[in-house]
């Protein structure tokens, strides 16, 4: 998903709707940008699975995760906190010898503890109502790739508090991304077909 200088902004498919250069070639990457990415994830366990998987990113390319999603929604009991939590030795062996998933030690174990936390969070706010209160006033209007922010003082925000309830793997950059992706924000470019399709935010 890199953008250059020289990059105008979207660029009209073969169906005549416009997107970001990262999402209008890679038919995976297309079918992702046009139906899910930005769209409002409210559910606990809707937004765990996007948290644990935007953890799993870090370092790697979303086209890599998001091919191997189905692997890990089978590998991990469909992203179920509860199932998770229970994981011992034994499971985490089981995932670090899954071909179909990201084979990384530190984040299936902080998959685990994620789990473990997002339970806690029951008594009290709850996971998806804790990560929306981070909702900003305001969501960029960016025209080129370039203009999309990574970070944001809310992320920021929402990074610290993660790690204070628990969580890992959970930076201010994955946690913009996070927001991204679930609709908390909306940095469709403007002028893609998708800006303020999410219902949140206008679409100028």
């Amino acid at each position: 998903m890199t953008g250059t200088h020289e990059d105008p902004g979207v660029v009209v498919g073969d169906d005549g709707l416009a997107r970001p250069a990262w999402a209008s070639t890679d038919p995976l990457l297309r079918e992702y940008y046009d139906t899910e990415w930005g769209m409002p994830v409210t559910d606990e366990r809707g937004v765990f699975e996007r948290v644990s998987l935007e953890g799993f990113q870090a370092g790697l390319s979303w086209a890599t995760i998001l091919r191997k999603r189905p692997a890990f929604r089978a590998a991990f009991d469909g992203f179920d906190p509860d199932l998770i939590s229970a994981y011992g030795d034994r499971d985490v062996e089981r995932l670090l010898t899954d071909a179909g998933i990201v084979r990384n030690r530190q984040k299936i174990l902080a998959a685990i503890g994620n789990a473990r936390a997002t339970i806690a969070l029951r008594e009290d706010v709850g996971l998806s109502a804790l990560i929306w209160s981070f909702r900003p006033a305001e969501t960029p209007r960016p025209q080129r790739f370039e203009e999309i922010p990574t970070t944001s003082p809310e992320s920021v925000a929402l990074s610290k508090e993660l790690r204070r309830r628990g969580f890992a793997f959970v930076g201010p950059t994955t946690m913009y991304a996070l927001m991204e992706a679930i609709g908390i924000v909306d940095t469709h470019l403007i002028g893609s077909h998708r800006r303020g399709s999410s219902g949140i935010w206008p679409a100028q």
